[in-house]
């Protein structure tokens, strides 16, 4: 009876008090997620380094620059099927992942160096770029030992205090067993203001242009990117979010584009926006689980619809922009920024109500009523001859401190994407059981770090659509669809998620990449100058839309003509209430937005964080302006993958076999007893 009793209770409790997603990290008395300590492969970025490829050898190089990405992934791949082993003995990977990695991409990069040797001067130094280095992670002690762990207000999880994009050790967690953890969010609330309004001088061009392109609700996303990897199938390892442009594929010719349809609403912009999707990790089986640049690469969860997308196009503080060219590749962000470094990063997160305030390596946990944001403020330089480089960088620029352009640069409008996402805040206290965690999907190595995000764009304006831009914005005007314009001359005013600088990272003047981490104290309720807006809050998300299969077959060929993923009917993709049900209907204005152009400026303090470790909440006066609008929906508990009732049960099959032992023993027991007498 004893030891049935026993092997009931440890296994009952065993079960109730075990955490982590399908058996992984599980889940510390502090707070902190605990996992195996996920370690991740730093390689060097062989494209940062060719800032001159001849055009006939570009082809050949952007094919094998996307094989060293294939080389890294599944290096990665193996290593997480080995990270028990390697955790214990670093050294253990060196004879089957590390060391052939380094082999494979020697080869590559000769190839590439031979490639531009037929074509022009061969490039010098490539060769020691060959070899990667194995980052080690760490437990959820070793990091708060390291000093990296503080308490998030009103979460129970930990901070690494901006140690997130520097590589410092961290613990594996989310769906897909590659992050993120507890330590890459921060309580915007705890956020001192630092994205202050850059002066403008006279001349300055001042107008607005906004282009409505919806949010995506058709579903069409791929994990492609025809920019980097034009040719080559699921060359971003990470899906991409696409508006505009519905020809986005890697075999899109610029014929295609210019020929595309497009989800604007002035069929004069078939320009392609992209972005990689944001993911709720709550354990759902997206269609592409088992595809190419989804689960089997990491990428796990729901994808969330946008709620809001405004692509505004404004000027410069030093004077007059010129029409941008034809065709006009841009990239910001820098998609391998957690091994990298932050040299080109240019992520900017926040909430509505505090765009006042901008992190650049955490996700914001964002009070109960506000909404996150994710802002991408592009180059705004050209160089006045090419529409690429062979990095995909050098042939634009941002502008100085001072807003004016390098020399040997001219100003063109500075495309700012502003996305917005009905998404709560995580509940980092259980591991994001209650309230899933959400993160953008990244290449498998990059751990979904926050400093990893980055925005893609190609110009497919027509000409005299463009012209129409220019004219508006040197001209001071506020302008939207179809060319229209309000007739108002704009004030000077930032655009939304603006710094100092337009710099990446958007840190001080001069200093670009140091941008906001969370360094607030615990608790300090840091005092804003903005506040919720009284915008109705959504309700919670529904899933009512369709996801669109993955681009590739289980082959890894391109599926039907490559040219569009169609969505399927049963498959379902998150989209919030009060969304642009029609991608080429004009999307709501999003709460906490002062317009286009603008963030949303207004007074109050900071939303004091909540006790219960469930999210901050907004104050009394700001919780009483909410409810005088709409009540706010709050989130039901989710499933996350594991605690359901068949798998409950299916855990608890040690407490049966208890139970039946009791049974047993209680039997002889009395049996006994009678006999006695």
């Amino acid at each position: 009876m004893l030891g049935g009793g026993g092997l009931a209770a440890v296994n009952v409790y065993a079960s109730a008090t075990e955490g982590g997603w399908g058996g992984g990290p599980d889940q510390a008395a502090t707070g902190q997620v605990r996992s195996a300590g996920m370690a991740t492969i730093d390689c060097p970025d062989v494209g940062s380094r060719l800032t001159s490829v001849p055009d006939d050898a570009r082809a050949d190089v952007d094919r094998e620059l996307a094989g060293l990405d294939e080389q890294t992934a599944t290096a990665y791949r193996q290593l997480q099927a080995s990270a028990e082993q390697i955790r214990q003995d670093p050294g253990a990977a060196d004879g089957p992942i590390m060391n052939p990695l380094k082999e494979k991409r020697a080869a590559a990069i000769e190839r590439i160096a031979a490639a531009v040797d037929r074509a022009g001067d061969r490039p010098e130094g490539l060769e020691s770029l060959a070899a990667c280095t194995l980052r080690p992670g760490q437990d959820g002690a070793g990091a708060e030992a390291a000093g990296q762990a503080t308490a998030a207000p009103g979460t129970g999880g930990p901070q690494d205090g901006g140690q997130g994009q520097n590589g410092a050790g961290q613990a594996g967690a989310g769906q897909g067993g590659n992050g993120p953890v507890a330590s890459d969010y921060a309580d915007i609330t705890a956020v001192q203001p630092n994205a202050p309004a850059l002066p403008q001088r006279d001349g300055a061009s001042r107008g607005t242009f906004t282009t409505e392109c919806g949010v995506n609700a058709n579903g069409l996303f791929n994990s492609d990117n025809v920019i980097v990897a034009p040719g080559v199938s699921n060359g971003a390892h990470h899906f991409h979010d696409y508006v505009g442009n519905q020809s986005n594929t890697a075999f899109a010719s610029d014929d295609d584009l210019a020929k595309a349809d497009t989800s604007c609403v002035d069929k004069g912009d078939r320009s392609t926006y992209y972005w990689p999707v944001v993911r709720l990790q709550n354990g759902k089986q997206e269609r592409d689980a088992g595809a190419p640049g989804g689960g089997t690469e990491g990428n796990a969860g729901q994808i969330v619809t946008p709620k809001d997308v405004t692509l505004t196009f404004v000027g410069s503080p030093q004077g007059k922009v010129t029409a941008m060219p034809r065709l006009l590749r841009i990239i910001t962000g820098d998609a391998k920024a957690f091994v990298n470094g932050p040299t080109n990063a240019n992520a900017s997160w926040s909430c509505t109500g505090f765009e006042d305030r901008q992190l650049k390596d955490k996700y914001p946990l964002c009070p109960a009523g506000s909404d996150v944001v994710r802002t991408f403020r592009f180059q705004s330089c050209w160089d006045g001859r090419n529409i690429d480089s062979a990095n995909h960088r050098t042939h634009v620029a941002f502008a100085t401190p001072d807003g004016a352009c390098p020399a040997g640069f001219q100003a063109i409008p500075q495309l700012v994407q502003r996305i917005v996402y009905d998404v709560k805040a995580p509940s980092l206290n259980d591991g994001g059981r209650t309230v899933p965690l959400f993160a953008v999907d990244s290449f498998p190595e990059q751990l979904h770090k926050p400093v990893t995000d980055h925005g893609d764009f190609i110009n497919v304006f027509d000409e005299g659509l463009m012209r129409e831009m220019v004219d508006c914005i040197n001209s001071g005007r506020t302008c939207g669809p179809g060319g229209g314009d309000s007739g108002a001359t704009a004030a000077p005013s930032r655009s939304p998620g603006a710094g100092a600088t337009d710099e990446p990272g958007g840190g001080a003047p001069g200093e670009p990449g140091t941008g906001a981490t969370a360094t607030a104290e615990p608790g300090t309720g840091a005092t804003a100058t903005a506040e919720p807006s009284s915008s109705a809050p959504a309700e919670e998300p529904r899933t009512d839309a369709t996801t669109a299969p993955a681009n590739t077959t289980k082959h890894g060929k391109p599926a039907g003509d490559g040219k569009r993923t169609e969505p399927a009917d049963g498959d379902r993709r998150t989209e919030a209430a009060g969304g642009d049900a029609n991608s080429t209907g004009a999307p709501a204005t999003s709460s906490g937005s002062g317009g286009a152009g603008e963030a949303g400026p207004a007074t109050g303090t900071a939303p004091a964080p909540a006790a219960d470790g469930g999210g901050v909440q907004p104050t009394a006066a700001q919780s009483a302006a909410a409810r005088s609008q709409a009540p706010v929906a709050q989130p039901e508990p989710q499933a996350a993958g594991r605690g359901g009732l068949a798998e409950t049960g299916a855990d608890l099959w040690p407490a049966g076999i208890g139970v039946l032992l009791a049974l047993a023993g209680l039997f002889m027991l009395l049996r006994a007893k009678r006999l006695t007498h």
